[in-house]
């Protein structure tokens, strides 16, 4: 995840790509180990954290107050993640979340992340394998 919003918050000069504004919720300070304010971990120039909050409040901050154009946060799966992912969404910004599960169908199955499939604002699902670092096991447009 780290160096996923480090790239899209840099660019990829190589493709082409752009640099994006982008906001990490890091509810448990896992992605950007913020000490004093300042992300000990390469996150990306153009990356705001919010850290040490919970995920609904932080992503709301995120649009009212920064403007990202992508929000990335992990483990979402509560009902209230849910109703911020939403807003975010109508807001017009791009998201992109993680949520333990070990198959497209587990992810299918959970109440709050299936709102979020059935309302077209999922639309992709990767599973990573648990066994080889990097690999992806499954893949599903939505």
């Amino acid at each position: 995840m780290r160096d996923l919003i480090r790239r899209l918050s840099n660019g990829i000069p190589e493709i082409g790509f752009k640099a994006k504004i982008c906001g990490v919720i890091d509810e448990r300070n896992e992605i950007s180990a913020m000490y004093k304010g300042i992300p000990q971990n390469d996150v990306g120039l153009y990356t705001d954290v919010i850290a040490n909050v919970p995920k609904e409040i932080g992503i709301n901050m995120l649009i009212r107050s920064m403007s990202p154009e992508i929000i990335m946060c992990d483990e979402i799966g509560k009902a209230e993640d849910i109703l911020a992912i939403k807003k975010a969404f109508l807001s017009g910004v791009k998201g992109i979340f993680t949520a333990h599960a070990s198959s497209i169908n587990e992810v299918m199955q959970n109440e709050n992340l299936k709102k979020l499939i059935d309302e077209k604002i999922i639309k992709r699902i990767i599973v990573l394998s648990n066994i080889e670092k990097g690999k992806i096991d499954e893949v599903k447009e939505i």
